[in-house]
């Protein structure tokens, strides 16, 4: 339970409101109806140049919010931006590399991780987690859930145990710990002292984030690989695209330098730094170089064959053809005239500007830290922000997203 925060992180759809309102005809998060995603391209009206002020403007602190420091990076029809704030908490000046912790971009790692055993044929997305991992998911409560299913947010499974959620003071005691798959897994399946959580809905009926199915997904690569999910990411991304400032730590506390500080602020109103700390195997660092270079190789096709890259960018429909409903929190698919409907592809999400231009990516929340990447498919416009917090509801650093990603692209 202490760990949640960690996980409960708002999709790209959180950064709608930024974007600006999406025209009647322009339906938010609503992929256009194509197998091919290359035909999602955007109109090529002319794009101003980068605003080297506006852009750092965007993302400097600002009174009443509870942001310390951030980086970011933005390229834009081969116009390229970088820059920091200073941390608010120490004054001292961060570097453009700084590392920072992604929180859910692991999310489309792990994403990429499993679509590459697809196209090796030693998974079968169309088959159950109950095939693959027999007795995790208890028959009696749960339906077949595919693995496609854990990959689109579509599989029903809860998210959490059902308990209260940790005070900050607590997640700041604790931040030290580690817990692997499993132990996550069976502490929110089979909590202490309550009877277990069941499905919210029926396998494939609706969408809803869920960071459950992402732990699923770790322990599965390790169980299908008998490796680490540390050394299958570094095998199979970190290493061949040389993103040397890229880390998967498994639980080894501290931060690589330069690093960006992230806070949060004890009951007491003691602002306490949490940049080190344990997490799960899947918590990973990075900077925004790496993550630039990340979604680029991806998007290019460096890193999937096209039959699975394709499918991270479809977007979940019933048998009519309708995109699914999606259900559960007000974080994530709550804008513009698609409100209510799936937004999630196979580890990233998108959003459809005003002008027809539609942006994928992925955000990530970890204590202190608030992390958004985001691209248009062709890759004319990308983005990546990183903000270092001092309140665990992490809204400066999505603020912060949103008027990067206004100021960058807006025409």
């Amino acid at each position: 339970a202490a760990l949640a925060p960690a996980f409960a992180t708002p999709s790209l759809a959180a950064l709608a409101p930024a974007f600006a309102t999406p025209s009647s005809a322009t339906p938010a998060f609503a992929a256009p109806r194509t197998t091919n995603p290359r035909a999602a391209t955007n109109p090529r009206a002319a794009t101003p140049p980068l605003n080297p002020a506006a852009l750092q403007q965007a993302i400097a602190e600002r009174p009443g919010e509870a942001a310390a420091s951030a980086v970011a990076f933005v390229q834009s029809e081969g116009q390229t931006w970088r820059g920091a704030s200073g941390d608010a908490q120490t004054g001292q000046p961060v570097s453009a590399d700084a590392h920072f912790r992604v929180g859910s971009i692991s999310k489309t790692f792990s994403a990429v991780v499993l679509l590459q055993l697809a196209a090796e044929h030693r998974v079968d997305l169309d088959q159950s987690v109950q095939h693959y991992l027999p007795g995790l998911l208890p028959a009696v409560t749960f339906q077949p859930i595919t693995l496609r299913q854990l990959l689109n947010m579509t599989s029903g499974l809860p998210d959490g145990a059902g308990g209260p959620d940790p005070s900050v003071d607590q997640m700041i005691a604790e931040r030290f710990e580690y817990q692997d798959f499993s132990q996550i897994i069976d502490s929110t399946l089979h909590p202490l002292g309550r009877p277990g959580p069941g499905p919210i809905f029926a396998p494939g009926t609706a969408q809803n984030y869920n960071s459950l199915n992402y732990l699923i997904i770790g322990l599965l690569i390790e169980h299908v690989t008998g490796h680490s999910f540390s050394d299958e990411v570094n095998a199979r991304i970190v290493r061949p695209l040389h993103l040397t400032g890229t880390f998967v730590p498994q639980g080894a506390p501290r931060m690589p330098s330069p690093y960006m500080h992230g806070y949060l602020t004890t009951s007491q109103g003691t602002v306490t730094d949490v940049s080190a700390q344990g997490g799960n195997p899947s918590s990973m660092i990075s900077t925004t170089g790496d993550l630039d270079r990340f979604i680029r190789a991806l998007f290019q096709g460096r890193l999937l064959p096209s039959a699975q890259l394709a499918q991270m960018f479809t977007l979940p429909r019933d048998p009519q053809g309708d995109l699914l409903p999606y259900t559960g929190d007000t974080g994530n698919c709550q804008t513009g005239p698609q409100k209510g409907k799936a937004c999630l592809g196979l580890g990233i999400g998108a959003d459809t500007l005003p002008d027809g231009t539609v942006l994928w990516g992925k955000t990530g929340e970890d204590r202190g830290y608030f992390t958004a990447m985001f691209a248009t498919r062709d890759l004319r416009h990308v983005g990546v922000v990183s903000t270092g917090v001092t309140d665990v509801a992490a809204e400066a650093g999505l603020e912060n997203a949103n008027r990067l990603a206004a100021a960058a692209f807006s025409s």
